[in-house]
């Protein structure tokens, strides 16, 4: 295939192909153990997280060091209301960012960047972002998916020292995968790199490039055709923002994070030195993929800080606004909105914290814990935002300058809602985060039992599986009976002031029957349950609410032994543990009573146009235009409106 050849449509895929394409790109083992993968399996390892791994001295030294810092930046050099009004991150913050080396937290000290751990990077993201959101997405876009990450995993060493450097300083980086008709189905990518001599020659078109508008370097993944002497596949390549053929056609407006520089950026007979190649061809997917293992925990560092600032502005709102003669907060209907964001706001740092530690600490495989953190503070931090207008009330729902040009504190919660509504999109959705966790969950019975459900599998091979399946069922099933949550006298190294030990015997029975109900349900529906996904999704969420509840009472415990709060902490889990136990019970009942067949057949009905009557009596104010604009490689016809800032 010429240099010149460019593909004629997009990839036409199966369901079963595209399936095929993602278990392809996931780890296929488990090398070391995962706190989470063992608690979907009824088997809750608190040894794994007990007692709270922490950094160590010389690391927590630096990463506090760089917190003040940082501290006093974006104290004194960040206007987070100038940044929402102009919808733009002022380049003199930027280039004070670059100084202060933020830019280069996570990369290594023999590369120029400040060596911090996922722990301090975490609390640095949390910190920056508090200021403004936007910042707090420049700087995780450049490192925790960007250039540095990737490398860092599957670079060579020629391609960190080359690049490295520039990331940890001046550069800014971006991660190209989304495409305008390409979302979470990668099977379907259309951007194509095509073997050249020393070269691949990229043509194709990226949505949603998150600081895309201003980078310097790009992660992009494209297709490579297979062909003689070349295996073929999506493939990860590092790309300069300045190579001839590469254009930003668009800076992206959103309803929130307006300072962030998102764009759409086409590549036209761009070529890349196979010396940029990151990995083998074929590698990309599990480049990206092993890339958000740990990417992923900067969303739920994000989420800590809107916690923490949602549960101070409610505490001094409450305390001073007054109604039927006493603060609002005195009032039941507000002081449970109030109790809830404290809870839920140390159980999320107790989720993201440990699993972060986790991460450093590399002893544990976390692709479960990571994207279980992503999933649940994503939501969890949605839901206190909107706690938090509520009890603001109009002033909730009012904007910070018009509060301000009227005389009062300019409180932005309203942008706080909007800010954090991509989180629960971003880096993977709510609905495809249940998807991959739920196929980790599993992952133990597939290994063993998959052929038998596998309609394409022949007779010999169910036998096979048959087989395997009966000796592992008949040592499994068993264990799942009882367990030392039934026993009156486990875990009372968490009885104190506050007995935190009947939650952590609650998760292990808990643990066993979340167990016992995945079983049944895979004996129940076999090759059908990857349809289930509404099942599925409510599994994987008493999954999160399990892994929450364990991570605040080893958390409450850490603080407790440092004589740090711990009386407070005890009693912030204690609550969290009561409000998550109410969930779960919720949860295990819509298991099995819910909606989800009637609503397949309503869902078919509206696709039909059965309901269309329903619609009448409005106008549609969309513009017009296609629903998916076109993609079609060739050069750009638009203004390059890329901004590199030096």
């Amino acid at each position: 295939m010429s240099a010149s050849t460019t593909p004629s449509s997009r990839p036409a895929v199966t369901e079963r192909e595209a399936r095929e394409v993602a278990e392809a790109a996931r780890e296929q083992h488990w090398r070391k153990p995962s706190f989470a993968k063992e608690l979907f399996l009824g088997r809750f390892r608190l040894d794994l997280i007990h007692p709270h791994p922490l950094p160590a001295d010389e690391a927590a030294q630096r990463g506090e060091e760089f917190l003040a810092k940082l501290r006093d930046f974006v104290e004194t050099k960040v206007d987070g209301a100038l940044i929402e009004r102009e919808a733009r991150i002022p380049d003199e913050v930027i280039d004070g960012l670059k100084e202060l080396g933020a830019f280069g937290m996570k990369i290594d000290t023999k590369y120029g960047g400040l060596g911090l751990g996922q722990v301090y990077y975490n609390k640095a993201l949390a910190l920056a972002g508090s200021a403004s959101p936007a910042i707090g997405v420049l700087l995780s876009a450049h490192q925790s998916i960007g250039v540095p990450q990737p490398l860092k995993l599957f670079g060579t060493q020629e391609q960190r020292e080359r690049f490295l450097p520039r990331c940890a300083r001046t550069d800014i980086s971006a991660f190209l995968l989304t495409e305008p008709d390409v979302g979470s189905d990668p099977a379907r990518l259309a951007t194509t790199a095509v073997p050249d001599g020393d070269d691949y020659v990229l043509d194709g078109v990226k949505l949603w490039t998150t600081n895309g508008v201003v980078a310097d370097l790009l992660v992009v993944m494209a297709r490579v055709p297979k062909s003689e002497g070349h295996r073929g596949g999506i493939t990860a390549f590092v790309v300069e923002t300045n190579s001839p053929g590469v254009t930003v056609e668009n800076r992206n407006a959103f309803m929130g994070l307006r300072g962030i520089e998102n764009g759409v950026t086409r590549f036209h007979q761009v070529r890349v030195p196979a010396a940029n190649r990151v990995g083998e061809e074929g590698q990309g997917l599990k480049i990206a993929l092993t890339t958000l293992n740990t990417g992923r925990l900067s969303l739920p560092a994000s989420c800590v800080a809107a916690g923490k600032w949602c549960l101070k502005i409610a505490r001094e709102w409450s305390a001073a606004r007054e109604q039927w003669g006493k603060p609002v907060a005195h009032h039941e209907a507000v002081g449970s909105k109030i109790s809830f964001i404290a809870a839920t706001t140390f159980a999320l740092e107790a989720v993201t914290d440990l699993a972060s530690q986790m991460a450093d600490e590399d002893r544990n495989d976390i692709r479960i814990e990571g994207a279980l953190a992503k999933l649940y503070a994503s939501e969890m931090a949605w839901t206190m935002a909107d706690e938090l207008v509520q009890i603001r009330g109009g002033r909730g729902f009012e904007t910070a300058d018009s509060l301000r040009a009227r005389g009062e504190r300019g409180v932005p919660a309203e942008q706080l809602l909007r800010d954090l509504r991509i989180n629960r999109i971003f880096e993977g959705s709510t609905e495809i985060m249940h998807l991959l966790i739920a196929r980790e969950a599993v992952d133990a019975h597939l290994s063993v039992a998959g052929d038998l459900i596998d309609p394409e599998k022949s007779l010999g091979d169910k036998a096979r599986a048959g087989a395997n399946a009966g000796v592992f069922y008949a040592k499994w099933l068993p264990k799942l009976v009882a367990g030392p949550g039934q026993l009156p006298a486990s875990y009372g190294e968490f009885k104190h002031d506050v007995d935190l030990s009947g939650h952590l015997r609650y998760v292990e029975r808990t643990a066993r029957k979340l167990a016992r109900s995945t079983f049944y349900a895979m004996s129940r529906w076999q090759g059908r349950m990857e349809s289930k996904q509404g099942f599925l999704g409510r599994i994987v969420d008493i999954g999160a609410e399990l892994f929450a509840m364990s991570a605040s009472c080893v958390r409450a415990e850490l603080l407790r032994s440092q004589g740090d709060h711990g009386r407070e902490a005890y009693q912030l889990a204690d609550v969290f543990c009561r409000q998550a136990r109410i969930r779960v019970e919720e949860l295990f009942t819509r298991l099995w009573t819910n909606t989800d067949d009637l609503d397949r057949k309503v869902v078919k009905g509206v696709l039909s146009g059965t309901y269309e009557w329903l619609e009448q009596g409005i106008v549609d104010p969309s513009g017009e235009g296609p629903w998916i604009a076109d993609a079609t490689p060739g050069p750009s016809q638009k203004e390059n409106v890329h901004r590199p800032i030096r």
